[in-house]
């Protein structure tokens, strides 16, 4: 005798787990969860942001000095709904599906994990600080030293820390010793599985998911010795105008473009927030951090490259709610270790088909740009 399905509460039950076990960023970051019930995709909530406090030595003439706890919230848009459907027909149920494990469960939770990773890893263009060479692939424990060294800079805390690779990074770190012998205990199993170990202070993964960014098309007229310059600065403004001492200036910046200002020996990087086009051979585009540079600084911009990231689990927030049930059909929502799942069983008389569809609701938000490096490959 055919088996029957179990119901939505144990299929509920038993895909979530696995969901979260094949989960690799948002496991490394902050987590906000509430069951609040929200309208559905592209709806925008307030999230709290982790507080951060600074340690300072006491001073025993002058005793303690209390710090103002400023809890600050941020608008987060829940813009992704990740989802896996299935049919099965009338037959299929009475002959075939006696194995809902293998058919649907683990294919859709590893479905899932792996949208959920890749759209988590977008939050690469919010980065602004860098380290590494575009075009080459990081392959020395200096790619390590290099990315902490920014982030004491940035005062980010010491512990912990993550470093996601790309494929071709993890690649030429397996080739050094250090990473061989690493030890890799304290990670959760499925972690592991993509875990090349604790190395100068990284925890550190391998993500198939690892974003390549391509820059905007801005360019000069192509003339020699021309550059793009910054034009009319005020320190402290967060959109700039570029112009060129060429003929024409034209293209475009993209969000996540990385541009340098330069002037008298002195530099800054900034990320550019939001896309732009040139017009009238300028440029106004927005950028984070403020501007510290001067008019006529000369402005490169970052080649193509491997988005690999190093940060403090406090840089970005994955952010997640219910999904209502919807009227009419057999549906189940549950919520564990910070996500939550719907998963909805309908049926379609005409054409005798079962219906199983299993949805996330979920954001990203970058919270502490400072607490992140982006390493280039």
């Amino acid at each position: 005798m055919a088996n029957e399905f179990i119901t939505i509460k144990e299929i509920a039950r038993q895909i979530l787990p696995r969901l979260i076990e094949n989960l690799v960023f948002p496991n490394l970051v902050h987590k906000d969860y509430s069951d609040t019930f929200v309208v559905g995709k592209g709806a925008t909530i307030q999230v709290r942001k982790p507080v951060i406090l600074e340690a300072k030595d006491f001073d025993e003439s002058t005793g303690t000095s209390a710090q103002d706890v400023k809890e600050e919230s941020v608008e987060v848009t829940l813009d992704k709904l990740a989802t896996v459907d299935v049919e099965f027909g009338a037959i299929q149920r009475a002959t075939n599906v006696d194995d809902l494990n293998r058919l649907f469960l683990e294919p859709a939770a590893v479905a899932l994990a792996q949208k959920i990773n890749s759209d988590g890893l977008e939050v690469y263009k919010d980065i602004p600080y860098i380290a590494g060479t575009a075009g080459t692939t990081p392959s020395a424990l200096s790619d390590l030293t290099a990315a902490r060294k920014i982030l004491n800079i940035q005062k980010a805390p010491v512990a912990p820390r993550y470093a996601l690779w790309d494929p071709e990074a993890e690649a030429k770190f397996l080739e050094l010793d250090t990473f061989v012998e690493a030890d890799k205990s304290g990670t959760t199993e499925a972690l592991r599985n993509g875990s090349l170990g604790r190395i100068m202070g990284f925890e550190n993964f391998m993500s198939q998911a690892v974003k390549v960014h391509e820059k905007g098309t801005l360019v000069t007229a192509g003339t020699s010795g021309k550059k793009i310059l910054l034009k009319g600065a005020a320190a402290g403004a967060t959109q700039v105008t570029l112009d060129t001492d060429d003929t024409s200036l034209t293209g475009t910046l993209k969000k996540g473009d990385i541009l340098t200002f330069k002037k008298n020996g002195n530099t800054a990087t900034v990320v550019v927030t939001a896309d732009a086009t040139a017009e009238n051979n300028e440029i106004t585009v927005k950028i984070y951090p403020a501007l510290t540079m001067v008019d006529n600084a000369e402005v490169t911009i970052t080649d193509n490259h491997t988005a690999n990231l190093a940060f403090h689990p406090n840089a970005f927030a994955f952010v997640t709610r219910p999904l209502a049930a919807p009227a009419g059909v057999e549906s189940y929502v549950t919520a564990y270790n910070g996500v939550t799942l719907r998963v909805v069983r309908g049926y379609d008389m005409k054409f005798k088909k079962e219906m199983l569809s299993m949805d996330v609701l979920y954001g990203y938000k970058t919270m502490y740009p400072e607490l992140a490096v982006r390493y280039l490959g």
